[in-house]
């Protein structure tokens, strides 16, 4: 029997709101008036730096770039390092509850992989996951179209009795993420190849984000019973208190 889903599919509420408010689905699913959830939503352009970033030298200077490019620089409490997302892309954040802080950390990474590369697989995409040589915010689990193109980064935010699997996918407009992230990793000190810094379009000329969102969706429902919902006031409410944490400048 499928396990039930509510789907929150959300806008944007702005690049500092919208990881406040994963941290307040996050805070239902520990106290237990909250289930499985996944949100999906395309975001405000955003630099998302994770917790090395801050301390890197150049952090300040990389802020002002992501700023300079029209992206609202944001920190994240999940790991890995600076990420760039906009409107041409989508946001999945997903949350269960868990009776434990250890294990299965790395099987999500697997699972939660490969339900995305074969989703794009419906699409014509060549989907493959692993880490391409010199993309941004290298991690052994993302997915790339054709080993060339970065598309998919994916990060944890584990708890003893939740966690919420967040990823990143790069569907259009290509050009501001690589202008962006070019400047943003040069302030950080860090190396990397921008052509593998792009989006799906590049390979896939036509594809929509919503393309992209249904196939996400077609595939969770051969695995979960997926039930339509909206975002709810107390949770938005709870979100408010996040902002500072989120703040990079």
């Amino acid at each position: 029997m499928s396990q039930n889903l509510e789907y929150i599919a959300d806008t944007s509420a702005g690049a500092i709101r919208d990881l406040g408010v994963a941290r307040a689905l996050l805070d239902g699913i520990r106290n237990g008036t909250r289930g499985p959830t996944l949100r999906i939503y395309q975001p405000q352009p955003t630099v998302a730096f994770g917790a090395r970033d801050r301390f890197a030298a150049g952090f300040p200077q990389a802020t002002q770039a992501a700023s300079a490019h029209g992206f609202t620089p944001a920190l994240r409490t999940l790991g890995g390092r600076a990420a760039a997302y906009h409107l041409g892309s989508l946001v999945l954040d997903h949350l269960e509850p868990a009776s434990t802080l250890y294990g299965k950390t790395q099987e999500r990474f697997t699972q939660f992989g490969g339900l995305y590369a074969s989703a794009l697989r419906t699409l014509g995409v060549d989907a493959r996951i692993g880490e391409i040589p010199g993309e941004y915010c290298p991690g052994e689990f993302s997915v790339n179209a054709a080993g060339r193109i970065k598309v998919i980064g994916t990060a944890q935010r584990v708890t003893n009795k939740g966690w919420l699997f967040s990823s990143s996918v790069i569907v259009t407009d290509p050009q501001p993420i690589r202008a962006c992230l070019t400047d943003v990793e040069a302030a950080l000190g860090v190396e990397w190849d921008p052509q593998t810094g792009g989006a799906l379009s590049e390979l896939h000329p036509g594809i929509t984000v919503e393309d992209v969102k249904d196939a996400f969706l077609a595939a969770y429902a051969t695995e979960w019973d997926i039930r339509e919902t909206t975002l709810t006031s107390d949770v938005t409410q709870t979100s408010r208190a996040y902002d500072e944490r989120h703040r990079a400048e």
